[in-house]
Parts: C-alpha cells; structure tokens; sequence
C-alpha cells in the first residue's frame, strides 16, 4: 500500500490491519517516516524525531506478535509526545532554551500508559515556551504552520501535535489542556481534541487542580476514544484520579441522540466573536436537530469567571517558574513573565475567592446539566491569525487586555470542569477551519464523545486535509 493511503488511515483501522497481520507495526513505522521527511520541513509539527529508536520499538511490536503475546490497544501505532512531557532518552526542552539540551532519563506517567498500550515513539511535536499561549512558536525549534495557510497559526499549546494530525504525520498524539490548548488547535487544524474530565486521564506533575488534564488527539472521535482507552485510569498517587474501566472506551460509539437535550450558546455572557465564527456553528444547529435532538439557546452563567480563573492559573506559572525566571529573565518571554508577577500582586484573598467560584461552578453546572445533556458552543472567538502576530489584541473591536483574554470561550469551558470536546464544524469564508466545542455533563465522557460521534458522522466536516 502507497505510504500517503496508509498514513491517511485512521488509527483504529490502522491498528486493526496491525493484528489482522495484513501490515506491520515497522511498515507502518517506515510510511509515516516517509511521510515526515516530505511533509514536516513545510510545517515544523515535529521537531524532535528519534527513527533509529522507533524502528527498535516497532521490530520489538512484531516479534512479541509473532510470538503470540498479548497486544495492547495501541500497539504498532505511531505516535509523538507534547514537547512539554518527559521523555526518557529523547529531548524534552518545554520550548524553552533553557531546556534546549534535556533529556529525561524518566517517562512520564502519560508516555508510559501509551508505551505500555503498544504505541511506537517517533519523536516530540512542538509547543510554547512552557505551554503560555495559544500560537505554537518558541526560540528553540521556530513556528509551527497551519497547513490550510501555512501564514496562518496552529493554535497552541498542543499545536504541534494538532497540525501532524492534520497533515497526516501522526494517527494519534497526545495533548494537554488548561485554557483550551487540546480544543484550540483542535479546531483550527479540522481534528478532534478532547478535553476529559478531570483526573480522567491522571498527571504524576503533583498538582491536584481540575483545570489542567492531559488529553488525547486524533482525526477522529473514534480514534481519540481509542486512544482514551489506553491513557485513562486510576492512579493512586493522585486523589482526582477516576476509576472506570479504561476499556469501556473502546465499545461503539454509534447510538440514538433522539431527544438529547441539547443547549445552544447565545454569546457566552457577553464575550466578543468574530462574525465568521458564530455564522459556520450556527449552520451545523440543523445537524441536532436532524439526529432527533432538542436543542434550545441556553447557556451557564459564566460571572465572575473572568477573574478567577486567571488567578488560578498564575499560580501554576508561578509554582514552576518563578526561581527559574529570576535566575534567567532574559530567557523568559513577556507572557510567562507576566503571570509569574500576577501571582505575585494577588493576595490569598483573591485566591480564596477564586477558589470559592470554582465550587460553586460546578454546583451550577451540576444543576443546568440536570436538564441537558449537553452544551455546544464555539472553541475559539477568532479565526486562526497570521502567524507572525504573538495573539490577538481585539475581537471583534473590542480590546483584548492580555495574552489569554482571546481563548475565553475555551477557558471559560475549563472553569466548568466537565469534559468538553472540540469536533470539526466546517470551514469560514477565508478557508480556515472552525470547530463546535460540545460540553458535556460532568464525568460523562462516554455519552459526550457518542455525541460528538454521531455530529461527526452526520456531517462530515472532519475529512477535508491539507494539500502538499
């Protein structure tokens, strides 16, 4: 099979072909290396490949094959870290030229789950500098491009993993999401990122918030659900951790959405979109509707969001790089720099009524979703910007006071702590990919992704891929 058809597949077709013995792990190792070579200088998705190594792993995949031992879920697929986990033996730099030379000698609790599924390690995909934004770019590898306009942003952070999707590099990728760094890039390179609940998918980082989860990614939500499948679980060291059965994950997705309540957006309390964003999501209302469901304008109320989750999220900034940044200012870009000195200013007050809101939050969403079953809104305000502006200053005219003030649709998403799913919707005037986030109840992934399926099927938007 032509190494462009083989790397187009998806990842559960491309894992059944594995055990069906019809290709082998190193076979399909060696196409999306092909694949790599002629398409990633274009872009810069990945930007740490280690192919000596992976053809080891996928030789070692057909031999305990042939040998007839059990197989993972992921075995013999392909796939790339988030340059900001670590990796043992393969360079991690967090986008950071402080890093630029670090190799773990530890995977982390993500890679490992993945490697212990079956999966191949190819290499790293790009990010930000320490994750801060949501235009992959940083001073160690450069930009990443976004392969429907290569002047155009991924988005970020995951950006670098959302674009080897895209363009056929990658059949699965993981991520990694506090203020939408799963469903931003997801959106724009027309591929499913999927935010879980939290502790579904558990972090060894020591942090016990529920804004920041680890995530999968892939051309599909049949392929991400495959791929939760081998990442979720419990793990005792972190008290959040859920404990389902990981397995239920790979049942079929297919079901009935008759009558599903579905509550649509109105303007998300108030929040700026570009007139192209509101026009493709609101076309794909019909699509509901046409599965059976009953979809009505509602929406959470998102007061006071605006300042507590910013003061949550300078705290992580500030746990992990405040001493580094004092001792490397040069070193540190104006952003993180900016929400380290933001967690300096606020006061325990602050932090304590941010904390408060979180709660009641979810009390509220516990309540609204006691009526729906979902809620579907858009992932980002903006299209996917030139890639030469750092993030947008204004939406709509309206004046965006800092670097994160742009992804509040994604982040306000966050503060509700349930899993949110970013699913392609079609395409704006310009070409650009948009995306329909869904929302769904709290600790309802299933259901959500069966949703997010069944959008998918019925629509189609998702298969359209770049040209090279």
């Amino acid at each position: 099979m032509p190494a462009d058809e083989l790397t187009s597949l998806s990842a559960t077709e491309l894992a059944a072909r594995i055990r069906r013995k019809s290709v082998s792990a190193r076979e399909v190792l060696e196409a999306h290396l092909a694949r790599i070579e002629r398409v990633n200088p274009t872009v810069n998705a990945i930007v740490t490949l280690v192919p000596e190594q992976a053809r080891a792993w996928a030789k070692a995949a057909d031999e305990r094959q042939a040998r007839g031992e059990p197989l993972g879920p992921l075995h013999g697929l392909p796939v790339a870290h988030k340059d900001l986990v670590d990796t043992a033996g393969i360079r991690t730099t967090k986008g950071s030229l402080l890093y630029k030379d670090n190799v773990p000698t530890t995977d982390a609790l993500i890679v490992q789950r993945i490697r212990s599924a079956g999966a191949i390690t190819l290499g790293k995909t790009n990010t930000p500098e320490f994750g801060a934004g949501s235009n992959t770019f940083n001073a160690v590898f450069g930009a990443t491009k976004n392969g429907f306009n290569l002047q155009k942003t991924v988005g970020g952070s995951s950006g670098g993993a959302a674009c080897a999707l895209n363009c056929n590099l990658l059949p699965i990728a993981d991520g990694s999401d506090t203020g939408g760094s799963l469903r931003n890039p997801g959106a724009w390179n027309n591929i499913v990122g999927f935010r879980p609940s939290p502790g579904r998918v558990p972090d060894d980082d020591g942090s016990w918030s529920p804004l920041s989860t680890s995530g999968p990614m892939a051309r599909s939500v049949e392929d991400v659900a495959l791929f939760l499948s081998a990442i979720a679980g419990v793990h005792a060291p972190d008290p959040s951790s859920l404990s389902d059965d990981p397995a239920g994950f790979r049942r079929p997705l297919a079901a009935n959405m008759k009558g599903k309540r579905i509550a649509w957006f109105t303007n998300m309390g108030g929040l700026p979109f570009e007139p192209e964003i509101t026009r493709v999501l609101n076309a794909n209302r019909q699509a509901f509707i046409d599965m059976g469901c009953i979809v009505e304008d509602a929406e959470p109320d998102f007061s006071g969001v605006d300042e507590a989750f910013p003061a949550l999220r300078h705290l992580t900034y500030h746990t992990g790089y405040a001493k580094l940044s004092r001792d490397n200012p040069s070193l540190f870009k104006d952003t993180v720099k900016w929400e380290i000195a933001e967690a300096e200013r606020q006061g325990a007050v602050d932090v304590a009524r941010a904390n408060a809101r979180q709660a009641q939050m979810y009390r509220h969403v516990s309540q609204f979703f006691a009526k729906y079953d979902a809620y579907v809104c858009p992932v980002t305000q903006v299209e996917p910007f030139d890639i030469t502006t750092e993030y947008p200053t204004t939406v709509a005219g309206v004046t965006m006071p800092t670097y994160i003030d742009w992804m509040r649709s994604a982040w306000y998403v966050t503060f509700m702590q349930c899993p949110a799913i970013s699913v392609p919707a079609g395409f704006s005037a310009n070409g650009l990919p948009v995306g329909a986030q869904i929302v769904g109840k709290p600790r309802g992934d299933w259901a959500l992704l069966q949703l997010a399926h069944a959008f998918e099927q019925a629509t189609g938007h998702g298969k359209q891929r770049p040209v090279f």
